[in-house]
């Protein structure tokens, strides 16, 4: 009998898992949900019954569960997730814990595959899971020497408070998320500022890029930028490849990879936007065009639903990969 529990149910990303989960057709015996005290005792309703959610305690992760999907911040993942795994469990885990943890599987389905040195399975962070789709079928064909990004990231991102501060700071109320307005504004600053001058969310880019795609040598940089938009984050990569290319070959490879969604007719102009990417699970990728200004370096514009494929759809299709290889699906 498969055990299957959510942790951080009722969060944004919490709820998506639970529809992801429905229409993925995730086969499980039993269902538990989980949230902190604040919303325990709250209903749910999946497919077609009502669910009660439980505080997540001890005792509770103490339990024999076979998987746990986590969404719950990092120091709640940090306490718990050990203890789902100590009593049995494949923790796959949404907060940015266990991303760089060694012995320790940093997982992008169509990218890489988890070892499982151990039972937790950390969930990239949303901004990389959407870039390195694209860098790695790149990877795969030419290498890749060197990866610039550029964040437009939503403020569903930030959580209920972030879509809050949106809709809010019209209204001229003070940001909750936020240290200033989103409203009408834009906000070079995701997470902490760190002593060389990146912020976390950069940082986060920057080491797990390598990590996913198992070069540590891979020269990455990256600016991140919060934006008044609701969902889907739009992502500009400035790539420089190992071998020569051109933009032709790029869309090729691109339209005949179906990792990825080509929208590429600027005289169109079409091209992947937010509005398109939002409900859907797919990564799209257009406005090739080659980097003059660098050798054999390409732009690489890039949009996905950060709820989906950035965090609630990666951690099932994760979950999906794990049921495969033990012959459970």
């Amino acid at each position: 009998m498969t055990r299957l529990a959510v942790a951080g149910a009722t969060g944004l990303v919490g709820t998506k898992m639970l529809e992801t989960l429905d229409r993925k057709h995730i086969p499980f015996d039993e269902l538990v949900l989980f949230s902190s005290a604040r919303s325990s005792g709250k209903q749910v309703e999946f497919q077609g019954q009502t669910y009660t959610v439980q505080e997540l305690t001890d005792e509770a992760a103490s339990e024999h569960f076979d998987y746990v999907l986590m969404s719950a911040g990092g120091g709640t993942s940090e306490h718990f997730a050990p203890l789902f795994e100590q009593a049995g469990a494949i923790v796959i885990d949404n907060s940015s814990q266990w991303r760089m943890t060694e012995d320790v599987d940093l997982i992008v389905p169509e990218v890489n595959e988890p070892k499982l040195t151990r039972g937790i399975i950390a969930n990239p962070n949303c901004s990389t899971i959407q870039s390195v789709v694209p860098l790695k079928i790149l990877q795969d064909t030419y290498g890749l020497k060197r990866v610039a990004y550029t964040t437009y990231q939503a403020v569903s991102g930030s959580g209920i408070k972030g879509k809050r501060d949106l809709s809010e700071d019209a209204n001229c109320k003070a940001p909750e998320a936020y240290p200033h307005p989103i409203y009408n504004n834009v906000l070079p600053h995701i997470d902490v500022f760190l002593e060389n001058g990146y912020t976390k969310e950069e940082q986060k880019m920057i080491d797990e890029t390598r990590k996913i795609l198992d070069d540590k040598e891979l020269k990455v940089t990256a600016t991140c930028v919060r934006v008044p938009v609701q969902d889907s984050h739009s992502i500009e990569i400035d790539v420089t490849l190992d071998k020569e290319a051109n933009v032709k070959d790029i869309q090729k490879l691109f339209n005949q990879d179906d990792r990825v969604v080509l929208v590429d007719n600027p005289e169109n102009n079409e091209y992947p936007l937010a509005i398109h990417s939002t409900g859907k699970d797919e990564v799209f990728v257009g406005r090739i065009r080659k980097d003059d200004s660098l050798d054999n370096s390409f732009h690489v514009w890039c949009t996905s639903d950060n709820l989906l494929k950035g965090a609630a759809l990666n951690a099932v299709q994760v979950l999906e990969q794990v049921l495969k290889m033990k012959g459970e699906q």
